[in-house]
């Protein structure tokens, strides 16, 4: 049986060791202490799978859970408490025995626009080379600038931002929130507005996952939880669970909250972006899980089972 450590007075938390990472951790932290000073709280930095592999694109090589297992297994082996997820990263069927026990407020969640001698995608020459691991931002940069060459760009925050500084990109597309969370805002040229490009499920969020069993600690962490984020990104992950999303699947899944009621976009794509069916949907706040389902179902019927299939028949 794994041994279930004291939170009575001592948390730790698990973390991937990446700079961004460790700031998500201590950000979660310093919250936790703010709710509970009397809690001595840890941070445990582990190096993942997903982490050791950065020759491979990531949909070629298992997808977003391998940052998370060995996080997973410090919990079952009593080692940590709890960790810290970027949403975006989380695979959209949680692993039996363990649950999203807090979902926080919520970062800029665009996608950033990071070059050196251009200030915007459209001032890009023919031929430019723009890095980027999402097949999500693939899909929409090949549709929308057919003319630019999309390369995979593996590696933390920094590595990228290191790649693209010796010339081996001409920009990089990043999620705008983990530049901001690192004090780098002065790296983005430009925001990519939803119209441009939907954003991934849960992008600019930050879960806490927890194992199932340990109610203790799920009590703990309750008050970081973000009841309006919480609802946007559980209508996001329902649509994508819905269809099958993982990072083999170039899809993109946004909810807001407009005047009390849920206003959720979402698309699903072939990553050379030659075919993209696209769909939003309106509902009652607090019925994200099911118009995220009814939205999937909406774009099924528009075409994209035939987009899945032949995803399914590339692998």
């Amino acid at each position: 049986m794994p041994s279930e450590p004291s939170t009575a007075a001592r948390l730790v938390i698990a973390s991937r060791e990446s700079r961004l990472a460790l700031w998500q951790a201590e950000h979660v932290r310093q919250r936790l202490r703010e709710a509970h000073p009397q809690l001595t709280i840890d941070i445990l930095g582990m190096t993942t799978r997903g982490d050791r592999i950065l020759d491979r694109p990531l949909a070629a090589i298992g997808g977003k859970g391998l940052f998370i297992k060995e996080l997973e297994l410090a919990m079952v082996e009593g080692s940590a408490d709890l960790a810290v997820h970027s949403m975006k990263d989380m695979p959209m069927e949680m692993p039996e025995g363990f649950l999203l026990a807090a979902i926080s407020p919520r970062e800029n969640p665009c996608d950033a626009f990071v070059a050196n001698r251009f200030a915007t995608l459209d001032e890009l020459p023919t031929g430019a080379v723009v890095g980027t691991s999402s097949l999500r931002r693939e899909a929409v940069l090949r549709a929308n600038h057919p003319r630019l060459v999309v390369r995979s760009l593996r590696g933390n925050l920094d590595t990228r931002l290191r790649k693209l500084d010796a010339g081996e990109y001409d920009a990089i597309i990043l999620a705008a929130a983990g530049l901001l969370r690192l004090g780098l805002a002065h790296r983005i040229k430009s925001l990519l507005t939803p119209e441009q490009s939907l954003p991934a499920p849960g992008q600019g969020v930050l879960g806490i996952e927890v194992r199932a069993a340990r109610g203790d600690v799920c009590a703990l962490v309750a008050a970081l939880d973000d009841a309006d984020s919480a609802r946007c990104v559980r209508a996001e992950r329902a649509f994508s669970r819905a269809l099958g999303g993982s990072c083999q699947v170039p899809l993109a899944a946004h909810a807001v909250l407009e005047q009390g009621m849920l206003w959720l976009r979402g698309f699903v794509a072939l990553p050379d972006g030659s075919r993209m069916i696209r769909g939003e949907l309106r509902g009652e706040a607090d019925a994200g899980e099911a118009i995220g389902q009814e939205l999937a179902q909406m774009l099924r019927e528009r075409g994209a089972d035939k987009i899945l299939a032949a995803l399914a028949g590339s692998r």
